[in-house]
């Protein structure tokens, strides 16, 4: 969600553009998106309505999912090398070469 002051000030006014995501090429558009739907239906109505809008724009900032995802992937293989399914070199795959990207 956006951030709002608890006092509004000219000066809250002038640098609450300051904290946004329009820049990164990531989230920019899911932070639109969440905007011009909030501002359609209003901050009440709207965080109901545009529920899974803001999910969205929360996930692409946060990486919840994709965190949770890293550790159950590292875990299991963590798991399988206790079993002795995989051996301790095998743990974790073989790094990209240097000059790769």
């Amino acid at each position: 969600m956006s951030l709002t002051p608890f006092f509004r000030l000219p000066l809250t006014d002038l640098t609450g553009c300051l904290i946004n995501h329009q820049t990164y090429d990531k989230c920019g558009k899911f932070e639109m998106d969440m905007m011009d739907c909030l501002e359609a239906y209003g901050m009440e109505r709207g965080k109901k309505v545009c529920a899974e809008i803001i999910n969205d724009f929360q996930e692409c900032v946060g990486m919840q999912k994709q965190l949770l995802r890293f550790h159950a992937m590292r875990n299991e293989r963590y798991k399988q090398w206790l079993l002795g399914d995989r051996k301790k070199e095998e743990l974790f795959a073989e790094p990209p070469r240097v000059d790769a990207y």
